[in-house]
């Protein structure tokens, strides 16, 4: 064979070989699994347009854009998986919200500018109340009562009118964090004292004052004490003028009993005239000692500390750790709702008739239990006051989730 037909053939032989080589095969890339939304037991959410909130298209959500940057500021340096409440996962992660605040710091000059921004990112999602079982039926609305930071006059010393301490927090009170033991019991607390190497109940009401529980701020009267223990913050004014903040430190862990209804029950006022002013009358007219032994029904005792009003123009920290915006701040039941969501809310409010407006989740209490219940934060004066203690609406309420997380909440809602 010669060496040009030898070289051809060696060539043609390279060449089939490379021709017989296979694809390179990719591996497939797996794409990252969509979050599994748990779906809450007692709300049913369901998508809605727009066109659906009452007065929407003619609002102004200035206030509870503010208020809503209050929340943004907390979840800055927060994991981006971070639940923002692990009893309401169905709400998203911090990094799910990331979008929303950085629009909400854009949201324009006037409020049509500010409405269309919120468009642009959130999807409003009805909360409708739905029973454990089908013997109750689903509720489009729930209760909303009112509430206020009042202004107490108080005094370094007792006297026969100061006669009621504010206290601040024992040292034998003891708050156990049930989700540092148990990732399920995120949120939920224990409260109690240590005795004899276990966790008991925590003193009541009468056993606090008759043992001298807990170090005095300052003196009040025992009606705005008493009040103000319900309210859960206030501002303190002294007679030369000077104010402080008394905030709520802790509660001694026994449930909250309302002498509102305790007076009904007794017949002694009629339930349309139980507001705080009605009850106010009531003390008045009955005395100390018809008035300690009311008190005395409610087991449940407040203890504050106390801080300096560095600005009046900022409401009290609410349990989310953020500054209340008057009008725009509501407290939630958190085993049902997280922090930071904004919430539109239309009510029938006193001397404002068919309201509705853009509030944030940023408090909690005691009494607010229940899928739609809310405590509305009216502020701190006269005004607020009056209108907190007659409160009692009943309230729709559409939250505005950034269109992802609602988007996953559409897809693993079962269809009807």
């Amino acid at each position: 064979m010669s060496p040009w037909l030898r070289r051809g053939l060696i060539s043609s032989l390279v060449f089939l070989a490379a021709c017989q080589q296979p694809e390179p095969v990719e591996e497939p890339v797996e794409a990252t699994p969509e979050p599994e939304v748990v779906l809450p037991d007692q709300l049913q959410l369901v998508p809605a347009h727009w066109d659906a909130l009452r007065d929407w298209q003619s609002s102004d959500p200035l206030a509870g854009i503010s208020a809503f940057l209050r929340s943004c500021e907390q979840w800055h340096g927060r994991a981006e998986d971070r639940p923002l409440n692990p009893r309401a996962e169905w709400a998203g992660t911090v990094g799910d919200w990331r979008g929303a605040c950085a629009a909400a710091t854009m949201a324009g000059s006037d409020p049509a500018s500010r409405r269309q921004a919120l468009e642009a990112v959130f999807t409003p999602i009805r909360i409708i109340a739905v029973g454990e079982d089908d013997t109750v039926e689903p509720a489009e609305t729930g209760l909303l009562t009112g509430y206020y930071e009042p202004f107490v006059e108080v005094r370094e010393e007792s006297s026969v009118e100061f006669a009621q301490p504010l206290r601040r927090r024992p040292d034998d009170l003891v708050t156990v964090d049930l989700g540092r033991f148990d990732e399920e019991l995120a949120g939920r607390r224990l409260v109690g004292r240590v005795e004899n190497g276990q966790l008991v109940y925590y003193r009541d009401r009468d056993e606090i004052e008759r043992q001298d529980r807990g170090e005095v701020i300052a003196w009040g009267r025992p009606i705005d004490v008493f009040f103000l223990q319900i309210q859960g913050s206030g501002r303190l004014v002294y007679p030369d003028g000077r104010q402080e903040r008394a905030a709520f430190a802790a509660h001694n862990g026994l449930p909250y009993r309302s002498i509102g209804r305790e007076l009904i029950r007794r017949g002694e006022l009629e339930r349309h005239a139980a507001s705080k002013q009605g009850i106010e009358r009531w003390l008045n007219d009955n005395g100390p000692e018809a008035t300690a032994e009311l008190f005395a029904v409610n087991p449940r005792y407040v203890f504050f500390q106390t801080q300096p009003l560095t600005d009046p123009d900022l409401g009290p920290s609410g349990s989310s750790g953020v500054a209340l915006t008057p009008m725009a701040s509501i407290a939630v039941d958190t085993s049902q709702h997280a922090h930071g969501v904004p919430i539109w809310l239309s009510a029938d409010l006193p001397e404002l008739d068919t309201w509705s407006g853009l509030v944030v989740a940023q408090d909690s209490g005691g009494a607010i239990n229940g899928p739609i219940r809310g405590d509305f934060f009216w502020g701190w004066d006269d005004t607020a006051e009056r209108r907190a203690g007659t409160t009692r609406a009943q309230a729709s309420w559409y939250v505005l989730l950034p269109t992802a997380v609602a988007q996953r909440i559409i897809d693993a809602t079962p269809p009807a």
